[in-house]
């Protein structure tokens, strides 16, 4: 019997008894909900960018989504006069903010919404950002097609000062923060950039110059 307790079945056995009890621990405390400001109240210019439109969600749509919070809207590069009128060096943010996840509230990743709309991926991957941090952020790329158009899409979850770009790693640390902090708090972040006669490389430094111009400001913005 003691032979056994030592093996390593048995040590992985009692680990997962440990996680289940710290889950169990953690679904029965009330959660800590963080405070955090409204994302409305984001400022309408961010570096060389300026708010120029605030999109309207559908009720249904923000039914699907289930979110706490949630900010869309479109800036224009004060440096392309032509922006407001054609478009063109435009990008959209999308926020959607989640004080919790335990009632079965959680983000929608973009790589299943996007195709239901009828937007066709081309390619995925990820790409470091130096927002000025000790190191890069890494968020996921994905160019997406519909018809003769193509977007750039940036995106990432983040929680306090942690960024994820990995669906299944996002989930592990909701986990792991349900366990440690007793909080699930998250937020989906989503930036999407036109791509102007196939130049993917236009459209990537474009979405990468307002993502270091909001990505600092942004965090005022939700839970610490």
């Amino acid at each position: 019997m003691l032979k056994f307790l030592k093996s390593p079945a048995a040590r992985i056995v009692t680990a997962l008894l440990l996680v289940q009890a710290a889950l169990l621990y953690s679904a029965v405390r009330p959660e800590l909900i963080p405070p955090s400001r409204s994302l409305e109240e984001m400022p309408g210019t961010l570096g060389s960018w300026q708010l120029v439109q605030t999109g309207v969600i559908e009720q249904e749509v923000l039914d699907v989504l289930k979110a706490d919070d949630i900010l869309n809207r479109v800036y224009c590069n004060s440096a392309s006069p032509e922006c407001a009128k054609s478009g063109r060096d435009a990008a959209s943010l999308f926020v959607a903010g989640f004080r919790s996840q335990r009632t079965g509230k959680t983000p929608h990743s973009p790589k299943n919404c996007l195709p239901g709309s009828g937007w066709v991926p081309l390619s995925s991957g990820e790409l470091p950002i130096d927002v000025g941090l000790a190191a890069p952020i890494s968020v996921n790329r994905y160019v997406i097609a519909y018809g003769s158009q193509r977007s750039m899409v940036l995106y990432w979850y983040q929680s306090r000062d942690r960024v994820v770009a990995n669906e299944y790693k996002a989930k592990f640390w909701v986990m792991a923060d349900a366990i440690r902090l007793n909080r699930t708090d998250t937020a989906l972040v989503r930036v999407i950039v036109p791509v102007v006669n196939r130049d993917e490389a236009q459209a990537q430094a474009l979405a990468t110059d307002f993502v270091k111009s909001f990505y600092s400001t942004l965090l005022n913005y939700l839970p610490s």
